[in-house]
Order: structure tokens, then C-alpha cells, then sequence
């Protein structure tokens, strides 16, 4: 039965907290064009009352700001560290060169500025950023790093949807949190919060137009998974999921999401009296062994005042329509072409091995083999259509996501593969006792040296092993290490404002740029640079600096000196 706006004097239960009122929930700020500063830091929050929480912020805000791309533009990422741990930033489900990816390769000291770039040719859809630090993960996303990306594209834009960002159209990054009795994070040895977090808000509640309005839902959790309903049991439509829009909306009442999965929902309240409210809700008693949260464990690792139990998530209150509402649901969405399994010229198949759940426990693995920095696991060439399985006989659920590209999910061993799943994804729900196939299309990068990443994203399984890795060569398979690295000059030198490069070979390509302090402290990582314009050094203390370049074909590093005036 539908919820009405619950007064102050009635309790509301979302997570161990009783609490007499709703906060506001808040919509992250946003950030758009081609050029997109993040500054990630050591900060606070005010939780709850009391003492500040220490958390991690990008720009100032525990949940960081929204990117909005456009697919086609050439997107600039100055991305600065001023916290005291390295980090790394990963642009989840983007396509992009390995060495832009930020995945646990691109590590980002404290006190360096990383500058990846890429062109957007990523659907319409919405991803989502954060650290990717091996054995580091769960803290820091923990703490609060992260935020979404929305990319928008013309077939969006042609479609009659909600997309006025924060009135209409809400971004949802739902996960939980547990506090000590200072307010401090619980994150050591504790992978579920007892307390549902929603873009950073505890108990959120908003008030939506009384008209079809858009959610864009992230799981943004650690482990647990999500069984999205409405109070009501309302049908709501799903418009898009990983990777883009589907072909056609799909009705439901009810929606899984596992770790990093994304989903896009749009849901009437034009029948719903004005001030009257409806709960989104997590059904997550009684799920199958395995759900992320399901354990009935309220204490330990592995326990949450929220497992195995039915939550409130975001308090719903139906507010004035706009100006120009959003009336109906398209019939149809876009047009999109998958692989078959039949497209696929190579077959890979992965085991999820090992593992036991609880302290001291063994770690998951694929294959029997944990992740290695410096062994390459898969080997894809360029162009490559390929199917890949993944198979899970073991003891616990998982979330398997692949760096690169979206891929289309051709079968699944324990059921029918869902309709919500028929389009793009990049991330996936691997039930015990299931076998997955998808099937993907390696294409546009190839890298043999910085590798792209797969794995279960559930945090301390990632961390803790549950991690391996890929290079996609080019075809040609040319080997360049036998040409002599070419040889460069950096003017003027001594410099004042920015450095340039001389290259004794005009066609040579850089690889990476480095510049270090007289210590060794990096303080700039540039990966692929375009140097025509040389390197702004205004920002550097007088003094001897050095300058690391890597040949792209040789993959050399030569190291220069220079003098900032």
C-alpha cells in the first residue's frame, strides 16, 4: 500500500538509525564542456551529529561532481591529488586507451597532477568514476571517492525523455555505511554498512514532478546487491542500463542490480495526489545464497544491520509538474546491433575458484591464479570478436566487470537471459552455481604495455586478489623494440613558464611524460601528451626539476634536467 508523507513525530527505519525527519537528498553538482578539473583530497562531513567523519571528497563533496560528456568531444581530465595516500581514478565503462583507463597501473601520488585524455565514443548512458588503487579500493571508495558521468548523444536527445538533470532526471548512487561511536567509517573488516547512504545523504528524501521522471541508479556498494521495488509495487519501465539506451522500454516491478551495475528507470507519479509520497525500496529478504547482503549475520565482516532485510532507500514526496512534463513512454528507444556468438573468431572461458568467506579466509580467484602487476593474463588482438564464460561453481556470488568495452550477455546457465539485460553492459550479476557467456568486440586501442583489468567488483574480493589482467596488441604484431629510441631537448632551460621539446626524430610519438622534484616527488603524469604547446610549469618553486619521457614505440625513458626560473 502506497506510504503517505510520514510526519516528524513517526519513526523511519533505514539502516540501525532511528531517525524523526528525512534529509534532503542531494544532487551532485555538475560539470560539462571538454575540459574537467578534479581535485581529490583528505576532507570532512557531517554525518551525523557530533563529530565530523573523516572522508575522502573530489571538488569538496564525499560523492564528487557529475561529468556530462558528449559523445564525439575530445574530454581533458586534470585530475590533482592533494591527498596523503596515491590513488588512482577509473572511468568506469568508458572506452579509452589503456594508458587513460586509471586503472591500478595509473597510480596518482599524493601531490601530482594526472592528465588523461580521450575521445568520447561512448553511448548515451550513465557511468560512473572511482579509485581503482589495488588492495586500496574498498577504503577510498569507502571514504567517499567517486561520482557519475553522463554521456549524452544525438538518439538520446531526439527521444522524448526526462532529462533536466536534478528535477527530472536524478542520479542515484546508492550504497550504505557503518560509523563507530565517534563517527568515524567503519571499513576495516566490515564490508556492509548497518545505514543506506544515497549520493552521500543518509535517510534521503526528494520531492519529484507529478509527471514520468527518470533515475539513473548506480550500485556504488562495496559487496551488497540491490532488489529494487517500489512501496507500492508499482511498474516502472527500464530505458538503459550499462552501456546505453535499449531498443525499447522494458516493464517491471522490480529491478536487480549488483555492484557497479547501472540502470535507467522511468516511473509515473502523474496518478499520485499532490504531497503524497511512495517509498523506493530494497526487497532484499530472502534472496538466494550468495546476494551481496543476503548473509542473516548482523555483526562481523560479513554482518549488517540491513542484511537480509527490507530497506527504505529514497523517501519520495509527489511535488508540482513542470512546465513541460514528460507524459508518456516511448514505444521505442534506439536501434542497437549486437555481436552473436556466432560473430565470435576466439572463446575464452574463466573459473571462479578458491575462496571462503568469513575472517582469514582464502581469497577468490579466477583460475587459481590471484592478480600479479606484472603478469599479463589475456593477450586480445585488435579488431578481435571474442566469447567469453565465466563460470561460477563456488561458494559465494559475485559482480564480473571488464575494462574497455561493453559487451552483449548471449546466455545464462540459471535462467533466461532478463530483457533489462539485453542491452550493453559492462558489469554483471554471477549468481552461484551460474555460467555466463557474453560476447565483445575488442576494437580502436591497442596497448601492449598498459593493461585493461577484469574482475569481480565486489571491493574486498577486487582487493583481495579477485583480479586479472589484458592487453590488446595490434594485428600486426611489428615489433619496434629494435629501433633506437629517438632523443630529445627540453628549452629553454632554464624556464619560467612552460617547457618544450626538441626531438632529434620528428615523427617520434611520446608515450608518457613524468616530471619530478630534485627528491624524486612526482608532480605531473601526462600519458600520451600533445606537446605542441609545451607543458605549463608556471605553478613550480624555482628550482632543479626532472623530465621523464617515454618513446611510444620503444617504450624508452629518457630523463632530462631543467631549471625552473
Amino acid at each position: 500500500m502506497r506510504r503517505k508523507l510520514l510526519i516528524a513525530a513517526l519513526v523511519v527505519l533505514c539502516g540501525h538509525i532511528a531517525v524523526a525527519q528525512y534529509n534532503p537528498l542531494i544532487i551532485p553538482d555538475t560539470i560539462s564542456g571538454t575540459t574537467f578539473n578534479l581535485a581529490l583530497r583528505d576532507t570532512f562531513k557531517q554525518f551525523l551529529p557530533g563529530n565530523q567523519t573523516i572522508t575522502g571528497g573530489i571538488n569538496g563533496n564525499f560523492w564528487g561532481p557529475t561529468l556530462i560528456f558528449r559523445q564525439g568531444d575530445t574530454v581533458h581530465m586534470n585530475v590533482q591529488s592533494y591527498m596523503n595516500d596515491s590513488t588512482t581514478l577509473h572511468w568506469h565503462g568508458m572506452h579509452l586507451p589503456a594508458v587513460m583507463d586509471g586503472g591500478p597501473h595509473q597510480i596518482i601520488p599524493p601531490g601530482t597532477l594526472w592528465q588523461p585524455y580521450w575521445l568520447v565514443k561512448n553511448q548515451a548512458a550513465t557511468y560512473w568514476y572511482h579509485p581503482h588503487l589495488h588492495t586500496m579500493s574498498e577504503q577510498q571508495m569507502t571514504m567517499g571517492l567517486g561520482g557519475f558521468i553522463i554521456v549524452r548523444d544525438a538518439a538520446e536527445a531526439a527521444l522524448a525523455l526526462p532529462r533536466t538533470y536534478g528535477i527530472d532526471d536524478i542520479p542515484l548512487a546508492l550504497t550504505s555505511r557503518s560509523f563507530d561511536a565517534t563517527n568515524a567509517l567503519v571499513y576495516v573488516n566490515r564490508h556492509y554498512g548497518d545505514t543506506c547512504v544515497v549520493n552521500g545523504t543518509l535517510h534521503p528524501q526528494t520531492t519529484l514532478p507529478k509527471q514520468y521522471v527518470r533515475l539513473r541508479l548506480l550500485n556504488a556498494e562495496m559487496e551488497r546487491a540491490y532488489n529494487l521495488v517500489f512501496s507500492d509495487n508499482r511498474t516502472f519501465y527500464i530505458i538503459a542500463n550499462d552501456g546505453g539506451l535499449l531498443d525499447a522500454p522494458v516493464s517491471a516491478t522490480r529491478i536487480k542490480l549488483s555492484v557497479g551495475e547501472r540502470a535507467e528507470i522511468m516511473v509515473n507519479l502523474g496518478s499520485d495526489a499532490l504531497g503524497s509520497s511512495v517509498e523506493l525500496m530494497a526487497y532484499n529478504a530472502g534472496q538466494e545464497f550468495g546476494f551481496g547482503g543476503g548473509e542473516p549475520n548482523t555483526t562481523g565482516p560479513f554482518g549488517s544491520l540491513l542484511n537480509n532485510r527490507n530497506f527504505n532507500v529514497l523517501h519520495i514526496v509527489v511535488g508540482a509538474t513542470t512546465a513541460s512534463p514528460i507524459t508518456s513512454v516511448p514505444t521505442a528507444l534506439v536501434t542497437n546491433t549486437y555481436p552473436t556468438a556466432a560473430d565470435a573468431t576466439v572463446t575464452r572461458t574463466l573459473l571462479v575458484t578458491d575462496g571462503t568467506p568469513g575472517p582469514g579466509g582464502a581469497p577468490f580467484q579466477f583460475d587459481h591464479v590471484l592478480f600479479d602487476f606484472n603478469t599479463i593474463n589475456k593477450t586480445v588482438v585488435l579488431g578481435t570478436t571474442e566469447k567469453w564464460t565465466v563460470i561460477n561453481n563456488n561458494v559465494f556470488g559475485h559482480a564480473f566487470h571488464i575494462h574497455d568495452v561493453e559487451f552483449k550477455i548471449v546466455s545464462r546457465s540459471s535462467h533466461p537471459v532478463g530483457a533489462y539485460e539485453s542491452g550493453w553492459k559492462d558489469t554483471y550479476y554471477l549468481q552461484v552455481n551460474d555460467t555466463v557467456s557474453f560476447v565483445a568486440k575488442f576494437d580502436d586501442y591497442a596497448d601492449a604495455i598498459h593493461p585493461f583489468m577484469y574482475h569481480c567488483h565486489f571491493a574486498p574480493h577486487e582487493d583481495g586478489g579477485m583480479m586479472q589482467q589484458f592487453v590488446v596488441v595490434d594485428h600486426t604484431g611489428v615489433n619496434n623494440t629494435e629501433k633506437p629510441a629517438g632523443d630529445y631537448s627540453v628549452y629553454p632551460n632554464p624556464a619560467s613558464m612552460r617547457l618544450y621539446f626538441n626531438f632529434s626524430d620528428p615523427a617520434m610519438q611520446v608515450y608518457y611524460v613524468t616530471i619530478t622534484n630534485s627528491v624524486g616527488r612526482t608532480l605531473c603524469m601526462l600519458p600520451r601528451p600533445q606537446l605542441n604547446g609545451g607543458i605549463d610549469i608556471s605553478n613550480y618553486a624555482p628550482g632543479v626539476y626532472f623530465v621523464q619521457l617515454t618513446d611510444e614505440q620503444t617504450k624508452t625513458t629518457i630523463t632530462k634536467k631543467f631549471i625552473k626560473e
